[in-house]
């Protein structure tokens, strides 16, 4: 019985973490678009904005709308 206590939790703490979604802001280096993404930004085809990471997408949304790096006008994702 402990042995299946052991293995039920060495499997839980393992798939915990990639369960957890992360979502970046990034930006366009040329058009100067934000936009959020779940991958971490590599610095070529996407720079990161700011330093933290959210945990939903909505509250990516509402630190880019608070951001001045990120253009007012642009409303795509």
């Amino acid at each position: 019985m402990p042995k299946y206590v052991v293995i039920a939790a060495l499997l839980i703490s393992v798939a915990t973490p990639a369960l957890a979604a992360e979502y970046y802001l990034g930006q366009d280096p040329t058009t100067k678009k934000c936009k959020v993404v779940t991958e971490k930004p590599d610095g070529q085809t996407l720079v990161m904005i700011g330093t933290e990471t959210y945990a939903t997408k909505e509250e990516a949304k509402a630190a880019r709308r608070g951001i001045a790096e990120c253009p007012k006008k642009d409303a795509s994702n």
